[in-house]
């Protein structure tokens, strides 16, 4: 944990500038401090003795003393020939802080279970995110449950994390993944799967939920701002649990990867073209409908221009009162229902 610093302060966590001590200290009897107060130290964000308080991101709360050595002593061990002589200096310094917040508790502080740390914890920047899941992924026994959005996965994307699935793989850890249907069409996730062979099942939804990696029923991390530089890490057993229940429920309802999409029972009419009709239905704009589905904007228009074309309709009303008719505006309809559905210039058909 020695952290980036910068030329001004080119230290590590135990041995802190002046102001970085006075800060911290500060933070650590108070239970948080201004943003602001933080800005000229950065070392105490880089060294992740303080971060970004989940109710209000203008203040900053401290990692918890004894969690700061923990994480010290757990990378000395690994030198520890090199490293014998700082341990004295580590533990006293931490000992001093862990003393000034005996006895105060911060209501913005949500302690997880014993030993976990706590029960939630922003974490600020790719580097930590990036850092956390690492160690999440090594303690790591028993399952990783990921819910993936944004159609077709790029082959960095999933090479990004590959050293981890990698290990999880050696361990015997069963994974598990959610995508969307576009992601199909991507060579990269077949890739991506073929290498990783039986120890990962994939399957598909219309839409997903926004991204979720869930270790052992115990740990969570879920995006904590749109472009996705910073995340939570849940430790909170209810929030853990409730995360849990909604990946199952969205698996049972999912398609395996090697299971066709079901026919839509109107010939003309594909799957997504299907769900894109039911979205419009509900009054979303295209840019809406191309977020939820993992497609582009312009594909979702040329999608859209299809149904008009196949439907007979020549405007955007016009096309919802077809949809409507052709029993496009909902969940599909019974068989009995779709086989009365007539298309424009089309002799009734029924269902395929």
């Amino acid at each position: 944990m020695a952290g980036r610093g910068t030329d001004e302060h080119p230290h590590g966590a135990d041995r802190l500038c002046d102001i970085g001590d006075r800060v911290y200290s500060r933070a650590v009897r108070r239970g948080r401090v201004p943003r602001r107060d933080a800005e000229p130290v950065p070392c105490l964000l880089d060294l992740a003795l303080l971060h970004p308080d989940p109710d209000d991101m203008d203040w900053l709360v401290p990692t918890a003393p004894q969690e700061v050595m923990t994480r010290l002593l757990r990378g000395m061990y690994d030198e520890v020939s090199a490293s014998q002589r700082r341990v004295g200096s580590v533990v006293e310094a931490f000992e001093r802080y862990a003393g000034l917040g005996r006895g105060t508790r911060s209501p913005q502080t949500f302690a997880g279970p014993a030993g976990e740390g706590p029960a939630i914890r922003v974490l600020d920047g790719v580097a930590r995110i990036q850092a956390a899941m690492d160690e999440a992924t090594q303690a790591c026994t028993t399952e990783v449950l990921t819910v993936q959005p944004g159609g077709i996965r790029r082959e960095a994307e999933l090479s990004e994390g590959l050293h981890r699935a990698t290990a999880l793989r050696g361990r015997g850890v069963r994974m598990r993944d959610l995508y969307t249907h576009v992601a199909r069409h991507g060579q990269g996730l077949h890739t991506y799967l073929e290498l990783m062979g039986d120890a990962v099942e994939a399957r598909t939804l219309d839409e997903v939920t926004e991204r979720l990696i869930l270790f052992d029923r115990t740990v969570a991390f879920i995006p904590a701002n749109a472009e996705r530089s910073m995340a939570l890490e849940l430790r909170h057993p209810a929030l853990v649990e409730y995360l849990g229940t909604v990946f199952e429920r969205l698996w049972r309802l999912a398609l395996p990867l090697a299971a066709p999409l079901p026919d839509t029972g109107i010939e003309g009419i594909s799957h997504r073209e299907r769900s894109i009709a039911a979205l419009l239905a509900e009054g979303h704009q295209d840019a809406v409908i191309a977020e939820r589905l993992g497609i582009s904007v312009r594909t979702c228009r040329a999608h859209i221009a299809r149904l008009s074309e196949t439907l007979g309709a020549a405007s955007r009303t016009q096309l919802g009162v077809k949809m409507a008719q052709a029993g496009l505006d909902g969940p599909p309809r019974s068989a009995a229902v779709s086989a009365s559905v007539t298309l424009p210039g089309r002799e009734s058909r029924t269902a395929r």
